[in-house]
């Protein structure tokens, strides 16, 4: 038996990887940093995506809870939970905490007893509270305020000594109010206390919060909204509750296991972008080597090795480096990566503890589809200059069609009509590179413009506060009885308390509404309508001209919806199905929420309110004279900047990695094609030193054409990557409550411009030396 002999194209293999180590060296260590950079945030996603759904049983997650103005007796309880629900206690308080006891607030804590039987609590440190002076307070409340076990805290008045860190179930995300845009945990904590502990406080600011859980789960979330619908009808005709959140409603449960999700679908979208840029680049390199051995190519083809033969050599090195880029990318993801994604979630959401779990999903999202996208990509460009006949390989006539005759060029001098040959020669590298320099900045502008854009919108708020003080009141102005009743003479009793001696404060009525949703099972965005008093010190609005259900509209609110003067919106109640019309009269600067403003004489009238009646203060002091069982909220700076403050916090870390990943991008793509344009052109550099030019000379007749490109390609990105950013950006915030407007520094596109160039330059350095190092006989040898 004849044994068949090895194919000779196999030995060249690694004396071309050797000879062209920098760019495939280049080329795998960033493939492999990105490769294991997407399989550890896969794996981390998805083991933490496990444990997360997998806590909705194992800690009894509630399905909804809904909260009454005072506490249920025994039979109402008995009676709603003849409803197919089993119903429990789920009290807490919100009460001013002082982290670094120097008698200052800074910031609520909302305290729960510890839970038996619904919304366990996970504990990640120390042990739970087990006398009346101890507290367990969540875990990332304690990173964002260096909180430890051990520690003491005043919580409500009350030294409290921290025995754990914990999670609790229902709070995986740390939103004080389901309507919030953002979490906050930094000014905003959860904890337990033993049972002695929670007794032990005032029960003023105490909300008598229920939890349910369905007797029979709904199969699907369609069922879910149905159920939560049909139980919400009960409730309103059985009880006055004052707060309802089914659990696919709340975004303390439900934002985390969003977010994570849709992270996953951004990272791997970016991989392949990613992969096929690579892809390119090698496809462009490789039809530069077989451009250079065009005669070795005709030989072996007159010599009988068919086009396949040569396809599968030229696609060899790009495939392999991707497999070995992806196997150790995985070993890096499952070792190095995943710790480092596991703790930026750590860092933005309070998540129980969780096991890592093989994830053969990302196996194959990180080494199968690179694979595919890079052997495409290479068979597709490489394959048609294969189509070439062996003579035309001999002849090195290797242009897809006749040999056309030269453009002809103004007459500029010899120089610069040389730098725009090199240009139009090396054009499809040159377009390879102005797509990358294009999605570089794209990833360089969105990190960059964040931090400024949170700053912008952080100043904005303040700057437009309404007043450096809002009260809303539970119990309005006026009760609708006669004065010599007994609720009348109880009117009066109350009146002190609604009541304050400030003259710094202003009176405002206020009315929170939802949108009507477009889609099914989607809940509608809250919407404050304000009242405001004639010749208001506090909202200086021009409300003349409005009709009697006119209204003037939040700015974020126009830019989110794209709302015109004299549209017509629809609100409806939050926990009923009455709806309200409201005709835009024009827009007031306020970023601080999505809010209408309209005369409190109107806002009665639409409301159905008696002629006095007002539910809220402005003030730029401190009201000490209210009774604190009459407030509900206060809203202050801290308040309406919590979505900055927590973005700075959770994002700031990916921002900075969003920077340094681009500028590496940008880094590699000038140097890979820069290298393969002097390399391409090394037999013209080569004759041009024998004529005389010196190494500066040479260096500005390639350098400087392919600097045009680069300064051309930044500054073109910069419009590219605008218009598409604010396509993502409105995108992205369509999916969320509130608004943050889209500002981009001007100054951005500067220290853009000059990273780019600096980044440049030392590339630039590194082919000046690679020119210097082109010898003279290189002319020599391939004389025709």
């Amino acid at each position: 038996m004849k044994k068949k002999m090895r194919n000779p194209l196999w030995k060249r293999l690694p004396r071309e990887l050797v000879g062209d180590i920098g760019k495939y060296l280049v080329i795998f260590l960033f493939m492999t940093a990105t490769i294991g950079f997407v399989s550890g945030f896969l794996v981390a996603d998805e083991s933490m995506l496990e444990a997360y759904d997998e806590s909705f049983e194992k800690y009894r997650i509630e399905n909804g809870n809904f909260t009454l103005d005072s506490q249920a007796t025994e039979e109402k309880l008995e009676e709603l939970e003849q409803e197919g629900v089993t119903i429990y206690e789920n009290f807490y308080l919100d009460e001013p905490v002082d982290v670094d006891l120097d008698g200052t607030s800074d910031g609520t804590m909302r305290i729960f007893k510890k839970r038996e039987e619904v919304n366990l609590v996970c504990l990640m440190k120390g042990t739970f509270p087990e006398t009346a002076d101890e507290i367990a307070i969540d875990r990332m409340y304690a990173d964002n305020n260096s909180l430890a076990v051990g520690d003491t805290i005043t919580v409500g008045g009350k030294e409290l000594k921290i025995t754990g860190l914990v999670a609790l179930s229902d709070y995986s995300a740390l939103f004080s109010d389901p309507g919030d845009l953002m979490f906050d945990s930094v000014k905003f904590g959860v904890s337990v206390l033993t049972p002695e502990g929670f007794a032990a406080f005032s029960d003023t600011h105490m909300k008598y919060c229920y939890s349910w859980l369905y007797e029979k789960e709904p199969a699907d979330d369609t069922e879910e909204k149905e159920m939560a619908d049909d139980f919400l009808e009960v409730l309103t005709a059985k009880a006055d509750i004052s707060g309802y959140l089914p659990r696919y409603l709340n975004q303390a449960i439900r934002f985390t296991g969003d977010d994570m999700g849709g992270d996953k679908a951004m990272v791997e979208v970016l991989l392949y972008i990613l992969i096929a840029i690579m892809a390119f680049v090698f496809a462009v390199t490789t039809n530069n080597t077989i451009q250079k051995e065009a005669a070795v190519i005709g030989t072996l083809r007159a010599s009988g090795y068919t086009r396949r033969e040569l396809l599968l050599h030229y696609i060899s090195l790009p495939i392999l480096v991707t497999i070995l880029a992806a196997v150790i990318g995985n070993i890096l993801g499952y070792t190095v990566f995943k710790g480092i994604v596991a703790d930026m979630y750590y860092g933005s959401y309070s998540l129980p503890t969780y096991e890592t779990r093989w994830n053969a999903e990302a196996f194959c999202l990180t080494t199968l589809v690179p694979f595919v996208i890079m052997a495409i990509i290479n068979v597709v460009l490489i394959r048609g200059k294969l189509k070439i006949s062996p003579l035309r390989f001999l002849r090195k006539d290797l242009g897809s069609t006749r040999r056309s005759k030269a453009v002809r060029l103004p007459n500029f001098k010899f120089f610069n009509r040389f730098r725009i040959r090199i240009l139009i020669q090396n054009r499809a590298s040159y377009l390879t590179l102005f797509i990358g320099i294009v999605f570089a900045n794209i990833l360089l502008l969105f990190g960059m413009m964040m931090s400024p854009l949170l700053s912008h919108y952080q100043e904005e708020t303040i700057n437009n506060m309404l007043a450096k003080y809002q009260y809303i009141l539970s119990v309005p102005d006026e009760l609708d009885v006669e004065e010599n009743s007994l609720l009348g003479m109880v009117q009066k009793l109350l009146m002190p308390s609604l009541e304050t001696e400030n003259e710094n404060a202003e009176k405002f009525c206020m009315e929170s509404l939802k949108m009507i949703p477009e889609k099914e099972g989607k809940d509608g965005e809250s919407i404050t309508i304000y009242g405001i008093e004639p010749d208001s010190k506090y909202v200086e609005a021009d409300f003349s001209g409005l009709s009697e259900k006119g209204v003037l509209l939040s700015d974020g609110f126009q830019q989110k919806y794209g709302i015109k003067t004299g549209d017509t919106i629809s609100l409806k109640e939050p926990y009923g199905s009455k709806t309200y019309e409201f005709q835009v009269g024009g827009f007031y600067d306020y970023p601080g929420a999505l809010a209408f403003f309209m005369p409190a004489e109107n806002f009665r009238r639409l409301f159905g309110k008696k002629e006095a009646y007002f539910n809220g203060y402005f003030s730029d002091e401190e009201l000490t004279d209210l009774d604190d069982d009459y407030v509900t909220t206060t809203i202050t700076q801290d308040d309406l900047t919590k979505v900055s403050r927590q973005l700075d916090v959770s994002m700031g870390e990916m921002f900075q990695l969003f920077n340094v990943f681009s500028l590496i991008l940008f880094a590699l793509l000038i140097y890979l094609l820069t290298k393969l344009i002097i390399e391409k052109n090394a037999s013209s550099i080569s004759m041009v030193k024998i004529l005389g030019y010196k190494n500066r000379e040479i260096v500005s007749l390639y350098l400087v054409s392919t600097t045009w490109v680069v300064i051309f390609s930044v500054l073109a990105s910069f419009f590219f990557a605008t218009e598409l950013i604010k396509d993502i950006y409105i995108f992205m915030m369509s999916e969320y409550s509130g608004w943050l407007t889209l500002y981009i520094e001007p100054s951005i596109y500067g220290k853009m411009f000059a990273l780019g160039m600096l980044v440049y330059a030392l590339v630039a350095v590194l082919q000046f030396r690679s020119i210097k190092k082109i010898p003279m006989d290189e002319a020599l040898k391939n004389v025709e």
